[in-house]
């Protein structure tokens, strides 16, 4: 007997509306790339165009301590960009203007250093076009932990930029991070969907099956699994390979 495409982990139980949106992880999921080296790079070249004579350690370390915090901790009263320009100021001693300037020059002096750690993944083009010719609303749900200005460079870089997607998750416009739950129920809110009109698509156990927590339908891509178990079971999953099939054969709204 042939094997099935993709393979179903649960029966789903929230399929009673057609599906409008999909939600994209993007880092090892569209992109391929080790976040790992890809942070403490981006925020070396943070801290040395915020202050070349400050020594880039403490300011790595802090700001990695103080993001992991965020990811589970929120109470939604700050944007995630507000955050960090308040630890940048009280854990560090540097000032919003000192920081916004620092990204500036991030921006126009560093940022393209960061290009070769992103390696484009020729089917997620065919993976968002399928979503397109289906009818389909794509947003992508990357963490929020970077500005707006990153977030575009890495599809820019990984050949997705041309796309129009309803919604894209920043530090700008953003009040909570994955694995939170109200990250995902601030995207269902902006764009007026119900967590049973949404698939969320991504690699990672806990963070982007978090989302089952809403009701939202998961698939989880393993071409380059985080392998961490929280308890979240996805209702799908598979390779990219298995996803772009899967999503030729999904219900959409149109």
């Amino acid at each position: 007997m042939a094997a099935s495409p993709f393979y179903v982990v649960r029966r789903l139980r929230n399929m009673e509306q057609a599906t409008t949106t999909v939600l994209f992880d993007l880092d090892g999921t569209l992109l391929n790339v080790d976040m790992h080296q890809f942070v403490p790079d981006y925020l070396n070249g943070l801290a040395e165009c915020i202050d070349p004579e400050m020594s880039s350690e403490p300011f790595v370390q802090r700001m990695i301590e103080r993001t992991m915090q965020r990811l589970h901790v929120s109470d939604g009263s700050q944007t995630n960009e507000q955050f960090f320009l308040q630890v940048a100021q009280q854990d560090l001693g540097i000032s919003a203007q000192q920081f916004h300037h620092g990204l500036e020059q991030f921006y126009q002096q560093r940022m393209g250093q960061l290009k070769p750690l992103i390696q484009p993944l020729p089917l997620a083009r065919r993976i968002l076009q399928r979503c397109v010719d289906q009818g389909l609303e794509i947003v992508i749900a990357t963490n929020p932990v970077f500005p707006r200005p990153l977030v575009e460079a890495r599809l820019q870089w990984g050949d997705l930029a041309d796309f129009e997607f309803s919604w894209v998750t920043s530090f700008e416009n953003s009040s909570y991070c994955k694995p939170n739950p109200h990250y995902f129920a601030d995207i269902l809110e902006k764009l007026q969907r119900t967590p049973q009109q949404c698939l969320m698509v991504g690699n990672d156990p806990e963070h982007d099956l978090s989302a089952t927590q809403l009701g939202i339908t998961t698939f989880l891509v393993d071409t380059w699994l985080i392998e961490r178990d929280k308890g979240f079971v996805a209702d799908y999953r598979g390779s990219h390979l298995d996803l772009f099939r899967f999503l030729g054969q999904l219900d959409s709204a149109v």
